[in-house]
């Protein structure tokens, strides 16, 4: 069983920068690809981005695309989303994720363990 604690959310103005960290626990972290979903308000969940094994490969939401950049690091097991120039659409409660498929997974229903979430609040 694989632990994920999300970190690094907080309040921030339009334009402005956040880094999300995900701890995960375990001796199999580079085994898994990862990714980050979000989940605002009366809404569904929905993707962000994700990044494979080895850390080669990475995708995102066209909604992100040019703003956010996932990256790991698997000695600190740990995956990253780099968010700047963020918008008040990006408020949302957000989720890290494992998956052991070896692609990138893009749905919800392909990931295994999921993080408690870090909220993230962007200002007008």
């Amino acid at each position: 069983q694989v632990q994920l604690v999300e970190s690094g959310g907080g309040l921030v103005q339009a334009g402005g920068s956040l880094r999300l960290s995900c701890a995960a626990s375990g001796r199999t972290f580079s085994t898994y690809a990862m990714g980050w979903f979000r989940q605002a308000p009366g809404k569904e969940r929905e993707f962000v981005a994700a990044i494979n094994r080895s850390g080669g490969v990475t995708y995102n939401a066209d909604s992100v695309k040019g703003r956010f950049t996932i990256s790991r690091d698997d000695a600190k097991n740990t995956v990253y989303l780099q968010m700047n120039s963020l918008k008040p659409e990006d408020t949302a409660v957000y989720y890290c994720a494992t998956s052991r498929l070896p692609i990138l997974p893009r749905f919800s229903s392909q990931y295994d363990y999921w993080g408690q979430g870090t909220q993230v609040t962007v200002s007008s």
